[in-house]
């Protein structure tokens, strides 16, 4: 059973951002624990063929990587969104299905590892290197809040496939 808590160590901004992207991060792993091979490639919902266990886990490892690697630090794209077009917006979905839950689970975990030590060395007001809408450099804070907020939008719908799928519902 994966444990996970939203109550912080310490009463900090840092502290609180980065206790609320690791629970939601926890939340989405407990979400995956017990379902089937063949279930996690699975999707229950016929007009939307890319919202699977593996597509979702997907999707939230290589959001955060385009957040803080791409967008936040200037680094270069390496992932599945560099696939991405108009026609196949969402490629880091589609994909999912071919690799093994396990192995999406522990490419999102290292991921974060190496990202919860990103988020410690840099002020919680540096901006990104690389402008978004309108020009606008967003800073760290914003893509912590942004994070937070895409992950547990991606959770729900992690319940309510899984509910589908499986019956399985959870905390």
């Amino acid at each position: 059973m994966t444990e996970r808590t939203d109550t912080p160590p310490a009463w900090d901004e840092r502290t609180q951002l980065t206790t609320f992207l690791d629970y939601a991060r926890a939340t989405a792993r407990s979400k995956c624990e017990g379902i089937s091979a063949e279930d996690a490639r699975r999707s229950p919902l016929p007009d939307s063929p890319l919202m699977t266990v593996c597509g979702l886990i997907s999707h939230l490892r290589w959001v955060e990587h385009w957040w803080l690697h791409v967008v936040f630090l200037g680094g270069e794209d390496a992932g599945p969104l560099v696939d991405a077009t108009e026609e196949d917006p969402d490629p880091e979905m589609r994909t999912a299905v071919d690799v093994p839950l396990e192995q999406l689970l522990a490419e999102y975990e290292e991921q974060a590892v190496r990202f919860r030590k990103l988020v410690a060395e840099h002020d919680l007001d540096a901006k990104a290197v690389r402008p978004m809408r309108g020009g606008l450099h967003m800073d760290l804070r914003w893509v912590l809040l942004h994070l937070i907020e895409e992950t547990a939008r991606h959770n729900g719908h992690l319940d309510i496939v899984r509910e589908l799928l499986d019956g399985r519902t959870g905390k």
